[in-house]
């Protein structure tokens, strides 16, 4: 049999939802998802009255795990680690049934306590966020269990684990049509749970709120595709999706479009635990992040210690994947940085946010040519792609939106931007910012402007004008012309951008 390298991992999370199977390469610490499967086997429903597992439930279960088996051969032990959660830690037979199981998968699987699910889903969400002092509470809903979890570096400041599932609370209030009363008695069955811990976690307190898991990103995505002014989880969106089941009588009916198939059944009850969570612990709002279980697994495989924003690593694996030309794309990025520093000079604009913005320009400038790696026509549409869509671990859905606006932006027609910069000024300062880098580092080569190059938005806010002197241009002919051409193109969209030879 060949062996698998020892650098690729695979965890295994069993949940009472869906199992879960991830094979990553682990590169210095750097993790690249190569494989990933997911089946929806529905462990926790398969609960009776006494709390054993029925035998449909069983066979659903070993037929997932012959499948992620037969995907495993060839991994050693220390390759993988298996774990399972809250339904295998209640279920009444789960002594006969886990004999059979580990037989299926082909590797010993670990049934771990609320609190360790819940140190593993804040590790993996810890990995993946830039540390910067801040607490944050986590909150996983998922099948069977619910876990909440503070902290603010590697080791959370407080761990809780509580019996609340989008599968047990849907089984449990929504099995017919549904009514406004059986939703208020799923919030409060779920606040009753949550009353446990609530004057720990408000006693160790957070400074933001995080969901990580399938219920969090579902009620995310739904909010986000009705209430496009909400972008993250608020108690009023989710009041808005729960008005909208109950008019309808059911999930099902209240056909939300962005819902997946496999979450209809199990939707309201993880809505009911989430809206609970936010009465409760007083949440106002809540992002969401990819990180789960599974991350926190990997890490705890590899030992790694987070010692560095965990963006500006998969920016650098980013470039080693795409064949950046590293010169090129700090030339770039410094130049970009540069101009927004002068655009923003004479603004209102915060230390915070101009720091924010140069830190966007600093990834965007770094990786505003993967695309390259694909083709070089229209590489700039490849990169904001890669952007958009890849898997960049660190970094939020909203900041991948950012870099691919910034990339798609660099060059080209300007009239494709009106539309998806609207009316963010400083999105647009940030825009021109690295339109003009990427067209003074055309050549290639070491770059000095001018010391008197400035940059400024003109007198009707609406406009720019670049300040810069008359002889280097007369020097640089092609950059001259191509600020001709840029000129040109925010004539288009009604925002003047002016150079003055000084």
């Amino acid at each position: 049999m060949t062996t698998t390298p020892t650098n690729v991992l695979a965890s295994v999370d069993l949940g009472s939802n869906s199992f879960r199977l991830q094979v990553c390469e682990n590169n210095n610490g750097q993790l690249k998802v190569i494989d990933s499967f997911k089946q929806m086997v529905r462990f926790a429903a398969g609960l009776d009255e006494h709390k054993n597992l029925d035998e449909a439930s069983q066979e659903r279960a070993l037929d997932c795990l012959a499948k992620f088996g037969e995907r495993l051969r060839g991994f050693k032990p220390e390759q993988v680690r298996v774990v399972a959660t809250n339904t295998f830690r209640v279920a009444k037979n789960i002594a006969q049934f886990l004999p059979k199981a580990e037989a299926a998968l082909g590797f010993p699987i670990e049934i771990i306590a609320g609190r360790e699910e819940a140190r593993l889903i804040y590790t993996g969400v810890v990995h993946t966020l830039p540390p910067n002092g801040d607490k944050m509470l986590v909150i996983d809903i998922g099948g069977g269990s619910t876990e909440f979890v503070i902290g603010s570096d590697l080791q959370p400041l407080a761990t809780e684990s509580l019996p609340l599932g989008c599968v047990t609370y849907s089984l449990r209030f929504f099995q017919n049509k549904i009514t406004a009363k059986d939703f208020q008695a799923a919030i409060s069955a779920a606040r009753n749970e949550i009353q446990r811990i609530s004057k720990l976690m408000k006693r160790t307190g957070w400074d933001f709120a995080i969901g990580t898991s399938g219920s969090a990103k579902s009620i995310r995505d739904l909010i986000a595709a009705e209430l496009p002014q909400e972008a993250d989880i608020t108690y009023k969106g989710m009041r808005y999706l729960a008005d909208r089941i109950i008019e309808a009588g059911s999930v099902k009916k209240a056909k939300f479009e962005s819902l997946k198939p496999e979450r209809v059944e199990v939707f309201a009850g993880g809505l009911a635990v989430m809206m609970a969570a936010f009465e409760e612990l007083e949440l106002t709002k809540m992002t969401v992040t990819e990180a789960a279980l599974r991350d926190g697994v990997f890490y705890d495989l590899i030992g790694r210690g987070l010692n560095e924003d965990m963006r500006d690593q998969t920016t650098a694996e980013f470039q080693n994947r795409y064949h950046v030309s590293f010169n090129q794309a700090k030339r770039v990025a410094e130049t970009a940085q540069a101009f927004m520093d002068s655009l923003c000079h004479a603004k209102n604009v915060t230390v915070q946010d101009l720091a924010q913005w140069k830190q966007y320009l600093g990834w965007a400038g770094r990786l505003h040519e993967i695309g390259l790696d694909i083709a070089h026509t229209g590489y700039h549409k490849h990169s904001a792609y890669i952007l958009e869509n890849a898997d960049m671990p660190g970094f939020s859905r909203k900041e991948q939106t950012i870099l691919a606006q910034l990339v798609i932006g660099h060059r080209g027609d300007m009239k494709k931007m009106a539309d998806i910069v609207g009316s963010s000024e400083m999105l647009w300062y940030a825009v021109l910012s690295l339109r003009l880098a990427a067209l003074f580092c055309r050549a290639r080569l070491p770059l000095d402007l001018p010391p008197q190059t400035q940059l400024r938005a003109d007198e009707t806010g609406k406009g720019f004008i670049l300040r810069i002197s008359q002889n280097w241009l007369e020097q640089h002919p092609l950059i001259a012309a191509a600020l001709d051409y840029e000129s040109a193109q925010w004539q288009k969209i009604d925002m003047p951008f002016n150079v003055q030879p000084q």
